[in-house]
């Protein structure tokens, strides 16, 4: 976890039957978002023995062992060993494979509360804008829903703290942030983050030949777009992938 001096102190804990976390905070920062990446990157490399999956999420990896390969304890050994190499310092993050160009149209009728959320953050909706389309971004985690990315980490004036009433509905596309974080609804959902604005990019569409688009550790970058470049860029979207280019870096 993060102790007194804000450095980062991994636990690792039992999670179910054929599971173990390492945690190392219970709150999201630049520090733990960091250390979340390099650790996955590294344990997924390292080919421990017995273990079916690992997952990122915010603070924390997953993994989940076969008990007829390995068992918790001699996994919880081999963890242990990574982390004893492991800087826990560091903030930079990984260098990713991929990069997603995303256009999205904000505010309007398609962002409601680009106004509201800006005005938290301390920024006109303009320099709102831009700081969602200048930001390297990164897909922290997938989860809530098929394919649907936990982006971020936004600067920190986004620290927004998520509404005190739910909005009943926001459609498929729907681009939403709270918490230094961004959302790409996969589908139409109930919320409790601030939708600023809309893309034509599904991250989830069972139909296409690789239905989850984005992966972990993904690098992202948003571009806006007018109202009518988005109405073309919808018209004509058969792959659900909504005008979005996916270069790959290495």
């Amino acid at each position: 976890m993060t102790n007194s001096n804000g450095d980062i102190s991994p636990e690792v804990l039992p999670m179910g039957q054929d599971g173990l976390i390492v945690r190392f905070a219970l709150t999201s920062s630049a520090q733990a978002t960091s250390a979340v990446q390099r650790f996955f990157g590294i344990a997924d490399a390292a080919g421990l023995k017995g273990v079916q999956e690992i997952a990122a999420a915010l603070t924390s990896v997953l993994f989940k062992f076969d008990p007829l390969r390995t068992t918790r304890a001699d996994l919880a050994q081999e963890l242990g060993a990574l982390l004893a190499r492991f800087d826990l310092q560091a903030t930079e993050m990984p260098d990713a494979i991929r990069l997603w160009h995303i256009p999205v149209q904000f505010g309007g009728t398609v962002g409601p509360q680009l106004q509201e959320a800006a005005a938290m953050a301390g920024r006109s909706e303009a320099q709102a804008i831009s700081d969602v389309t200048d930001t390297d971004l990164r897909v922290l985690t997938i989860g809530f829903a098929p394919g649907q990315p936990y982006i971020g980490l936004l600067p920190p004036q986004w620290d927004l703290p998520r509404q005190t009433e739910l909005t009943p509905k926001v459609p498929a596309g729907a681009l939403v942030v709270a918490v230094r974080q961004l959302v790409l609804f996969a589908n139409p959902s109930v919320t409790g983050w601030r939708q600023i604005g809309l893309c034509a990019f599904r991250p989830f569409l069972p139909t296409r030949s690789e239905p989850i688009a984005l992966q972990q550790g993904d690098a992202l970058r948003f571009s806006a777009v007018t109202e009518d470049e988005m109405a073309r860029i919808s018209a004509d979207n058969p792959d659900g992938l909504g005008g979005a280019r996916c270069e790959v870096l290495r």
